[in-house]
C-alpha cells in the first residue's frame, strides 16, 4: 500500500494544483439524486468496504471517522469506529460522528434518514468494469483528489495489463461457471467480476441476457456443462442433482476461492489487479509456473 500511495503522489505533484475541485460541487449520485457539498470533506463515513480501500488509497484514510462492519483492509480501517452496513445501519453512530459526508450505494435505503437527520450523502459504487474507473475519477473529484484518482486508475489499469500479458497466451480457455452464493447467484459478463473473469482467461457460461449478478437456475449449470467451476468445493457442488454428470466434476476442475482472494474480487476498488492475478492463478495454474 505504501507503495502505491507514493507512486500516486509522485504523479499528483507532477500535475499541479491545476486540477483542484471547486467548491460549493454538485454532482448527480448513483441513486439519480442531485447533492452539494458545500466544502471539501474533511470527516467521512463510509458504509462500503470497496469505498473505504479506495478513499485509503487516495491518501486521505485519515480523514475516515467511521466505516461499515465489513471495512478490513487496509489495516488502519479496522481501527476505525463501525457503523454496522448497507441493511443494519447504525443511523445514530453516523450521525454522531458529524460527517461532512457518508458514502453509501444505492442499495439499502441510506440516503432518506441520513439526509432527514442533515447529513450529507452520497450513493457511489461501481457494478460494471468501467465503472470501477469512472467512479474512482468520481470519488477523487468529491474528496478534492483528482490527480490522485487519475494516478490510482493508471495503476489498476496497469497491474490489469500485466497479468493480461500472460492469460492472452493460454492455450485454452475454459468454460466457466462461478457461484458467488449457493443459492445460485453467479456473474455475468458484463459486471466488474465477470469482465476480471473473461481477462484471466475462462469463458463466462451465463450470457449477458441474464444480468449482471444474476439467480441461476441449476439445471442451466447442467445443460451449459462447464469445464470449470469456481466459488464452490467438489463435494458441495458433487452433491447437487444431476451436477456429478458436469465436464468440470468429472475431471477434477472444480476450485473454491479463498477467502481473502474471494474478498478482493467482491470489492470494485484498488486491488482488482491483485484479485485479478489470483483468479488467474487459480485457473491457469500453467502460466505461472
Amino acid at each position: 500500500m505504501k507503495g502505491i500511495l507514493t507512486l500516486i503522489t509522485l504523479s499528483a505533484a507532477l500535475s499541479g494544483a491545476a486540477g483542484a475541485t471547486t467548491y460549493p460541487l454538485t454532482i448527480t449520485d448513483d441513486l439519480g439524486r442531485k447533492v452539494t457539498l458545500k466544502a471539501e470533506p474533511k470527516r467521512i463515513v463510509s458504509v462500503l468496504p470497496s469505498t473505504t480501500e479506495t478513499v485509503c488509497a487516495l491518501g486521505l484514510c485519515d480523514r475516515l471517522v467511521g466505516v461499515d462492519d465489513y471495512s478490513d483492509f487496509p489495516q488502519q480501517a479496522t481501527k476505525l469506529p463501525k457503523v454496522g452496513g448497507l441493511y443494519n445501519p447504525n443511523i445514530e453512530a453516523m450521525v454522531a460522528l458529524k460527517p461532512d459526508v457518508v458514502l453509501v450505494s444505492q442499495y439499502g435505503k441510506l440516503a432518506e434518514p441520513l439526509t432527514q437527520a442533515g447529513v450529507t450523502v452520497i450513493a457511489v459504487n461501481p457494478e460494471t468494469y468501467d465503472e470501477v474507473f469512472t467512479k474512482t475519477a468520481l470519488l477523487g473529484k468529491i474528496l478534492n483528489r483528482e490527480a490522485q484518482a487519475r494516478a490510482l486508475v493508471g495503476k489498476i489499469k496497469g497491474d490489469i495489463a500485466r497479468v493480461e500479458i500472460l492469460t492472452k497466451n493460454a492455450v485454452r480457455k475454459p468454460t466457466a461457471y462461478f457461484e458467488i452464493d449457493p443459492t445460485p447467484y453467479s456473474i455475468g459478463p458484463n459486471s466488474f467480476m465477470g469482465v476480471l473473469l473473461t481477462k484471466a482467461g475462462a469463458r463466462n457460461i451465463i450470457p449477458a441476457s441474464m444480468g449482471d449478478f444474476p439467480k441461476v437456475d441449476p439445471e442451466f449449470i447442467v445443460k451449459a456443462n462447464p469445464q470449470l467451476i469456481l466459488g464452490v468445493d467438489a463435494k458441495t457442488a458433487g452433491a447437487r442433482p444431476g451436477w456429478s454428470g458436469i465436464s468440470a466434476l468429472k475431471t477434477g476442475k472444480v476450485r473454491d476461492i479463498p477467502a481473502e482472494l474471494n474478498t478482493m474480487l467482491g470489492r470494485p476498488g484498488p486491488r482488482l489487479g491483485q484479485a485479478l492475478m489470483g483468479l488467474a492463478k487459480l485457473i491457469h495454474p500453467e502460466l505461472f509456473k
